[in-house]
């Protein structure tokens, strides 16, 4: 197969989550006929239009389309595909709530008159001067405020663990660079095309907090569960003030280059550039944090736009790039996290998210 013409770097973008690889000899993507799947109707929405796009469990035979499964399939799974109803995320298999077991997952650095409890009670912290009113106007963004009984923050912290432990991921609440992809030099925020935002010093102070809040086990307020509909998904365990930092995307860097045919769900552009061979995205597969589990949403739809909660910036932090969730309205508590994977770039096909 001859290879592909050069590609912008939107294009690119686009072509990670809309085009699948094919061989020229299969139908294009949304071909309305197919004698193969003529029977065959979506579970999700009861159409059998888009034939191509329709996936048949290779257990229980129903159909589904890969745009009606949440998270979405950009691309026909290699290998075999079941079903939610079939897979074995139905039957999680829970972290165990045991505290040296969660410390070991997490890393967490225990303070040395913290022997006997690691874990601990969050230290009163004193109150932010000025109104919310004021922080939103001068843009400051805010730590998360972690739950204040620790065996709750144990069980946010195993609902994450179970989550990583069965998408075969290891938590990292960092970037990470791996000799076979991106060096750690690559990431230049410089390099965004038509430049990046630089985040203030006092916002990277409250970025810094958070990282070291986490190091500590005090993580954010948030539970991981599993919606046979959604799959893995993120709720608020409390309630979220606008502007909070949620957390960092982290995973290992790797060249946009190598990954646009990755069947990946969860990959997030880290830098855009005009050159698109020096362009870059975070792959949350090996090693991830909450983020990978926090849904993407349909913001061209009034209710999409009134669900989404957060919104996804790529600041430049002393050179590098680093994406940010950030709360953009208050957060209740049990409400679900979302964010529109578009951003300022409407690059990827949100039409079909919840």
């Amino acid at each position: 197969m001859a290879p592909p013409p050069p590609m912008s770097a939107a294009a690119a973008s686009r072509r990670r989550r809309t085009q699948a690889p094919r061989p020229l000899s299969e139908p294009p993507l949304f071909e309305e006929d197919s004698s193969d799947y003529c029977d065959v109707r979506c579970e999700t929405c009861g159409s059998g239009d888009y034939a191509a796009q329709l996936l048949l469990c290779d257990k229980c035979d129903r159909g589904y389309h890969m745009f009606c499964l949440h998270p979405i399939l950009v691309a026909v799974p290699k290998g075999a595909w079941f079903c939610l109803s079939c897979s074995r995320l139905k039957k999680l298999k829970s972290f165990p709530l045991v505290q040296t077991k969660i410390i070991d997952f997490f890393r967490i650095r225990a303070s040395s008159e913290a022997k006997q409890c690691p874990i601990q009670e969050t230290p009163k912290r004193r109150k932010r001067a000025g109104s919310l009113v004021v922080s939103k106007k001068r843009r400051k963004l805010l730590p998360y405020s972690p739950s204040e009984d620790p065996l709750r923050r144990m069980k946010q912290m195993a609902s994450l663990a179970t989550a990583l432990t069965a998408t075969g991921a290891k938590f990292s609440d960092r970037l990470t660079y791996v000799p076979s992809m991106a060096p750690r030099s690559a990431n230049r925020a410089s390099l965004e095309h038509g430049g990046m935002q630089v985040l203030p010093k006092e916002d990277v102070e409250t970025l810094n907090l958070c990282k070291s809040m986490m190091k500590r086990g005090e993580c954010p307020p948030l539970m991981v569960i599993f919606d046979p509909r959604e799959g893995f998904t993120v709720e608020a365990d409390k309630c979220i003030k606008d502007l909070t930092i949620i957390t960092e995307y982290t995973g290992d860097v790797d060249y946009l280059r190598n990954r646009e045919h990755d069947e990946g769900d969860s990959i997030m552009t880290l830098i855009s550039a005009s050159n698109p061979s020096q362009s870059l995205v975070i792959c949350p597969d090996s090693k991830a944090n909450i983020a990978r589990f926090i849904n993407g949403i349909n913001n061209h739809t009034p209710e999409g736009r009134k669900k989404q909660n957060l919104k996804c910036v790529r600041y430049d932090v002393g050179g590098e790039c680093r994406v940010l969730l950030v709360a953009n309205r208050d957060i209740s508590k049990g409400e679900r996290l979302y964010y529109d994977y578009n951003g300022y770039e409407h690059e990827y096909p949100t039409e079909h998210f919840v």
